[in-house]
């Protein structure tokens, strides 16, 4: 039980460390990512009115459909789906919050699936 617990004041400071320098606005919201052990989510936030702009994530029923190997794969979707709502909404560019996981691997896959498919960050 100890290691969880220093395993989740390190996550917790990076966290904070990651949201104190970054802030989304009306022109450039923040793309949040939060990695649990089985599902991928990501929102879209300005930071300025404080509400979310859009939301995707591993659980959502477009991505269900699709039939996509491994968690990586279904990550890499998830980008492109938030990436896909947001630009109907008229934003193209974001600022990447990594919220504290290490951006490879699942994060990295969101990343490029939303760059791919037309984001910049």
């Amino acid at each position: 039980m100890f290691n969880a617990d220093k395993k989740m004041r390190s996550y917790l400071k990076r966290k904070f460390r990651i949201r104190k320098k970054i802030k989304g606005t009306e022109e450039r919201p923040r793309l949040n990512v939060y990695r649990s052990n089985r599902h991928i989510y990501a929102q879209i936030i300005n930071d300025t009115n404080g509400e979310t702009v859009a939301s995707a994530s591993s659980l959502s029923e477009e991505l269900n459909k699709l039939s996509v190997k491994g968690k990586t794969g279904l990550a890499k979707k998830v980008g492109e789906l938030i990436a896909r709502t947001v630009m109907a909404k008229g934003i193209d560019k974001v600022v990447f919050d990594r919220g504290g996981f290490l951006y490879h691997g699942r994060l990295k896959a969101v990343a490029d699936g939303a760059r791919e498919a037309g984001l910049k960050f």
